[in-house]
């Protein structure tokens, strides 16, 4: 198994997704508290839609949200990792570092740890210059590990996917240079 890793952290291997990877990431999408700070529930068709985009974007980029997995006993946690956003915004496009990882594997640091490789990775293996992350001002725990992997608030901003919804349309931005 590990030789499917594309890098990995201590605790963590971080791979290209695979078919098996998406009832677990559509289970992680189905759960309210892990989609608490988004503006729906992604169903079974979203998720299979969400991993081609990122097995795209990989081929394309070098780099995706990639599936992660728990090294010590090869458990799927849900994803880490880099992608391109490109909607309205100042900063954008740009490459946005993002996670989401199963209720269960919350509070364990994994989230920290796996971002901060994905950082290492953007910036020694990819040779990209900025990463920023986004995320509702609401969302406290997302922008704890953001402050926790060193990036720095730039700007708070109303979303224009998120315009239409009061409790996440004002976010933060946050961005890290290497």
């Amino acid at each position: 198994m590990s030789g499917q890793y594309l890098f990995k952290s201590e605790r963590l291997g971080f791979r290209a997704w695979q078919e098996a990877d998406t009832p677990l990431l559509a289970a992680i999408n189905a759960d309210p508290e892990v989609m608490e700070f988004f503006p729906g529930f992604t169903g079974y068709a979203g998720t299979e839609a969400f991993i081609g985009r990122m097995q795209k974007q990989l081929v394309e980029k070098g780099f995706c949200y990639f599936a992660v997995d728990r090294l010590e006993d090869g458990a799927f946690l849900g994803f880490i990792g880099l992608s391109v956003q490109t909607f309205e915004a100042s900063f954008t496009p740009c490459v946005d570092i993002g996670w989401r990882l199963g209720k269960k594997y919350w509070g364990k640091g994994y989230a920290a740890e796996g971002a901060k490789a994905c950082l290492i990775y953007a910036f020694n293996a990819l040779q990209i210059a900025k990463v920023y992350a986004v995320a509702p001002v609401v969302n406290l725990k997302s922008v704890q590990v953001m402050e926790k992997i060193g990036m720095k608030r730039a700007a708070t901003f109303t979303h224009p996917l998120l315009a239409g919804d009061e409790r996440l349309r004002e976010c933060v931005v946050y961005e890290i240079e290497a």
